[in-house]
């Protein structure tokens, strides 16, 4: 079978495809035919060895298929079930290993595609407005890269959640597709100072949260937009990570707090996974959750797909196609 590897880390250029063994389950275990990936930035980060992983490695966490295999009969899952996962290594690839309890069933109304589009960035968005910072109609959030996959998806947990939402984004086009979101208000981080713009929107108190996924570039504009006592929420770094600093900082900007949260340590249990991932079907069962595919490549067009995740230039989900 084709799987997309690495055997050293670095650029895009060293995405290859190859041809390996077809995996066989072990106990627990279920082989899934690929449907679709997700392409996220955590494959980047694997890619250029920012997160390391023993190489040769097949990246991709995210994706969805229908299973072919499985290693015993205490999985759960029988042959021709459809299933979702966000977090098993090696889904670059047309037929996956995955951990039976690490596995989701996708309900019948849900596209594969659709699984495979909302899974990570999904959950990403349910646990930061509900678990990270729990909002509600009190509060104001700032969300960086708002036109972006996870971006759009928080904007409309923010909003179901009757929070104020600042959203920050690079274009006009972009700026009216986070407003029918339903983003209060847009700022177009590029032409303005990002926090005397948010000073003048909350009245000089700034937000209460903020949730930025790009890290280097933004870091300190992030922290001088919170008012005293409020959270900064970091859970990317699209631009590097952020160097480090003297967290006497947090003090002196009115006792901030700063978090790093991912979604793995928010997944690690079987049962709060099937919750996150219920609570994101359910929305998209109902209507209620705008997804949006910006482009699917088939596998060997890898290179580009994470061309255009770091170009910043995508508005919503990116899939790989067996």
């Amino acid at each position: 079978m084709r799987a997309i590897r690495i055997h050293e880390t670095g650029g895009r250029e060293l995405l290859r495809v190859d041809d390996v063994e077809e995996p066989t389950p072990g106990p627990g275990e279920l082989v899934v035919e690929l449907e679709a990936a997700g392409v996220n930035f955590v494959d980047v980060y694997h890619r250029e060895g920012l997160y390391p992983r023993t190489l040769p490695t097949t990246l991709g966490l995210e994706g969805a298929g229908v299973v072919r295999a499985v290693g015993d009969d205490r999985t759960g899952f029988q042959v021709g079930d459809r299933v979702a996962w966000a977090d098993v290594a090696g889904s670059y690839a047309e037929l996956v290993l995955v951990p039976a309890q690490r596995a989701v069933p996708v309900p019948a109304d849900v596209e594969g595609r659709t699984a495979a589009a909302v899974m990570l960035q999904g959950m990403t968005a349910q646990f930061l407005s509900n678990s990270t910072y729990r909002l509600g109609s009190d509060d104001t959030a700032l969300v960086y890269a708002a036109a972006g996959g996870v971006g759009r998806l928080l904007v409309q947990f923010a909003k179901r959640r009757d929070a104020r939402v600042l959203a920050c984004t690079s274009t006009q086009d972009k700026a009216e597709l986070v407003r029918e979101l339903g983003a209060d208000e847009v700022i177009l981080y590029r032409d303005v100072d990002v926090p005397t713009t948010v000073r003048e929107l909350t009245g000089g108190e700034g937000v209460d949260v903020v949730y930025d996924s790009v890290g280097a570039d933004t870091f300190d504009d992030s922290l001088d937009c919170l008012k005293p006592r409020g959270m900064m929420v970091l859970f990317g770094q699209s631009s590097g990570p952020v160097a480090p600093f003297d967290i006497q900082m947090l003090a002196r900007k009115g006792s901030l707090f700063l978090t790093r949260p991912t979604l793995f340590t928010h997944i690690a249990a079987a049962d709060e996974l099937q919750w996150r991932a219920n609570a994101v079907f359910e929305l998209v069962l109902s209507d209620l959750l705008d997804i949006h595919v910006h482009a699917s490549y088939p596998l060997p067009e890898t290179a580009r797909a994470h061309e255009v995740l770091e170009s910043g230039t995508s508005t919503g989900k990116l899939l790989l196609l067996p």
